[in-house]
Formats: structure tokens, sequence, C-alpha cells
């Protein structure tokens, strides 16, 4: 059975950090690229980083650049993403989605073959 199960998600301050993490599990985990998605209220899905198979490349949306760091432990099959100096348009549900070896760049849920259920990240005063 294959899964994506997110976790870290909460509230937190303007300016603070939260680290979110994804647990794979029924598919080859360091075979695969990794994508973290998120939608904020109200709006589309918003592609926020990817990582490749090895987590030596790395790529971030312009929103999050310099802020936000993934990264990837294949010996516990958990994709990670940190974020840090939080604003409140990062609120979102935070979702991690991966499809194959290669990178995939994109937000739509079509795209991938593994999807999460997402995380709830709230910034606010």
């Amino acid at each position: 059975q294959v899964q994506l199960v997110e976790s870290g998600g909460g509230l937190v301050q303007p300016g603070g950090s939260l680290r979110l993490s994804c647990e794979a599990s029924g598919f080859t985990f360091e075979r695969v690229a990794m994508t973290w998605v998120r939608q904020a209220p109200g709006k589309g899905l918003e592609w926020v980083s990817t990582i490749n198979i090895l987590g030596r490349t790395t790529s971030y949306a312009n929103s999050v650049k310099g802020r936000f760091t993934i990264s990837r432990d294949n010996t516990k099959n958990t994709l990670y993403l940190q974020m840090n100096n939080l604003t409140p348009e990062d609120t979102a549900v935070y979702y991690c989605a991966g499809n194959s070896i290669t990178m995939l760049f994109t937000a739509n849920k079509s795209d991938y073959k593994y999807w999460g259920q997402g995380t709830q990240v709230t910034v606010s005063s």
C-alpha cells in the first residue's frame, strides 16, 4: 500500500520556523524525485520545491527561495521541508508528491503518481 504521510505542520508566528516531514512507504522512495506543493486558502495548488533522488539537486519557487530548504533521508524514506522566516503568505496546506526518477516542477496533482494527505501550516500572530 503506497502512502505519503506528512507531519510537522501547525501554528507559528511570523518570522518563525517549522520543519515538515513526509514519510513514504509502499514504493521505492530512493528511486523517486520528490516535490512539495502547497495550497493557500481559496487558491490553487502552487509548486514549492523539488529534490532529485540523491538529494544533490534542488529547485525552489521564487516565493520561498532563500527561506525554505528541501532535503531527504533515503535511509528513513523521509522527505523534509525546513521553513524559516515564515510569513502569513506561507499559510497553506502542504503536500508531498512524487512520480518517478524524473524531477517535476509542476503543481498539477494529475502529474504525480504519489500524493500525500497534506499538513496545515498557519502563520499568524
